[in-house]
């Protein structure tokens, strides 16, 4: 292998690096990675990570926006980073996290509703040197499933009560109590015992009257 076929290996790589547009093909070197499916509880949280490639040269202030669809490749905008736009489905319980740097963003989404439960599309646009604005999106987006927040919940409320039930049950066996037997008896019934009275105190003995003295 000559020195100079070597060295054109060397340098092919770099000629397909994003940020080079002399070898950008518009039908292969740009994309939207996000996961194809996610799941949370009703109430809880979510987020959507995704990323981001492209080929072309960037301006020099590239303006950089990500704007979330949902339902399908067309459907409703409900988050857009430089209009800072939420959708009133999401007031205060939307944000984003961009990398710029890494090329990389998440999305979280808090206080999740069952009508949350949707498919979600990343969209990039940025300004490039030599191709003017460029725009692309996910084509599958993700899935986004919410699952009862509280069956977890009842379900451990309803172990941690079976278990103190557990601890509390009765034995299994019930002593047997004999039943009194009443005998019949020809015999008188015994008096019941009188009650003691003390004594009554002695009367006082009477004085003797005195017959009066008569004078004959």
């Amino acid at each position: 292998m000559g020195p100079s076929l070597l060295l054109s290996l060397l340098l092919l790589p770099a000629s397909l690096q994003a940020g080079s547009s002399k070898e950008c093909n518009p039908n292969i070197d740009f994309g939207v990675n996000q996961p194809a499916s996610l799941s949370a509880p009703e109430g809880g949280s979510t987020c959507i990570s995704f990323s981001y490639f492209h080929c072309w040269e960037l301006a020099k202030d590239p303006r950089l926006s990500i704007a979330v669809r949902r339902t399908d490749f067309h459907g409703e905008v409900i988050y857009n980073s430089t209009k800072r736009f939420i959708h009133k489905d999401y007031k205060n319980r939307i944000s984003l996290d961009l990398r710029e740097d890494q090329n990389s963003g998440t999305l979280y989404i808090r206080n999740l509703r069952k009508k949350d439960e949707n498919r979600y599309f990343c969209r990039v646009q940025v300004e490039t040197l030599r191709d003017g604005k460029q725009v692309w999106q996910s084509i599958p987006g993700t899935k986004l499933t919410i699952t009862d927040g509280n069956r977890s919940k009842t379900l451990r409320r309803s172990m941690r009560t079976s278990g103190l039930q557990d601890k509390k049950q009765s034995p299994s066996w019930t002593p047997r109590v004999k039943p009194r037997m009443t005998v019949a008896s020809s015999m008188p019934p015994s008096p019941s015992p009188a009650r003691h009275r003390q004594p009554l105190p002695a009367p006082l003995p009477r004085r003797a009257r005195r017959r009066p003295c008569i004078l004959s």
